[in-house]
């Protein structure tokens, strides 16, 4: 692990042995899961439950009652008592994974359980004492949400009394070819394959690609060519990224291939002609929003998050630039801009 990781483990193991808080902070994919995981398992807690809520996966009114719990009745379809994950995680670890997604409303309840300690199934009255470690986890920048009116600032603070920060992959390029081995040795024995590694020009590709998925790319890019890969030879580019006709392989560069979006060809590229700074950054700009979108499926809610701009400003971008919208309607939020 290069010295950032190393950091980050060490701050594991102190944070582990104390009940605090923990906000974990990273990009998508870099493994801020596995983090909440090592947390427990190093805690005391760790003969209790780890369980585990993804806040983006529920709507406002389902995310309550999945949190706290509901009595019968408490609404349509609420058949019998169901006890939340806050009971389930009793004397355990709660892990809340992308905590920046929570409404308004859960907002108010989750600072109050912080505070008291205790709380109400959803249709009851009875208090309900709960001793959770809660660890929660966000690719968003909180601090921006507070200070945009969209984050509760009280409820920051509780939840940030120690914080992880997980560099992406890029930074650490150092691990790239480390857990590049351990995901082709663990796919190579689960798929029954024998492979000599990676060939010289794959990990070239490696250390030169920026990985925008980080670590959850990687591993999915190398299970991908464990299984596109012919037995006894090594792993060549076109096995990476899983397109039978590539620039590697002599065919055109593929619009929606990660290697070919950043100019990894295997080719030299054509000089562009001498133009303006202004021009040459406007030209990149377009280039990696169209690289950027291509990537997302056309989603500008998550482009925008990994561009680190509003989606405001990344439609006035793709406005400016002429870059159409996502046609296959995977992003509601477009409609109406």
């Amino acid at each position: 692990a290069n010295n950032q990781m190393r950091a980050v483990l060490e701050k594991i193991k102190l944070v582990a042995g104390t009940d605090s808080t923990t906000l974990i902070l990273g990009e998508s994919g870099t493994g801020k899961e596995l983090v909440a995981n090592a947390i427990h398992q190093n805690s005391a807690r760790s003969h209790y439950p780890l369980i585990k809520v993804s806040c983006a996966a529920l709507p406002e009114t389902l995310l309550e009652a999945e949190l706290f719990g509901h009595e019968k009745g408490a609404f349509t379809g609420a058949l019998r008592q169901r006890r939340g994950r806050f009971e389930l995680a009793h004397r355990g670890t709660l892990f809340l994974d992308e905590i920046g997604e929570i409404s308004p409303v859960v907002q108010v309840k989750l600072l109050r359980v912080l505070q008291e300690r205790q709380f109400e199934r959803v249709g009851g009255n009875d208090k309900i004492d709960v001793d959770v470690r809660l660890v929660c986890a966000t690719q968003k920048d909180l601090r921006k949400e507070v200070s945009q009116g969209r984050f509760r600032e009280d409820l920051f603070y509780r939840l940030n009394v120690v914080h992880v920060v997980i560099p992406p992959l890029r930074q650490r390029q150092e691990d790239i070819m480390i857990i590049a081995e351990h995901v082709l040795k663990t796919c190579s024995g689960k798929m029954n394959k024998t492979l000599k590694g990676f060939s010289s020009v794959a990990r070239e590709l490696f250390l030169r690609y920026s990985f925008p998925g980080n670590v959850r790319e990687l591993e999915n890019m190398v299970e991908r060519a464990v299984a596109l890969g012919r037995d006894r030879e090594a792993i060549q580019p076109s096995d990476l990224c899983g397109f039978q006709s590539c620039p590697y392989t002599g065919g055109v560069p593929q619009e929606s291939c990660g290697f070919c979006s950043e100019g990894l060809t295997g080719q030299k590229r054509e000089e562009r002609p001498l133009t303006s700074l202004a021009a040459a950054r406007e030209q990149f700009e377009r280039e990696y929003i169209v690289s950027v979108l291509g990537r997302v499926e056309g989603n500008r809610t998550t482009a925008s998050k990994i561009l680190d701009i509003s989606r405001k400003a990344l439609w006035e971008k793709c406005k400016r630039y002429g870059i159409p919208s996502n046609r296959n309607g995977s992003d509601p939020d477009d409609e109406g801009e």
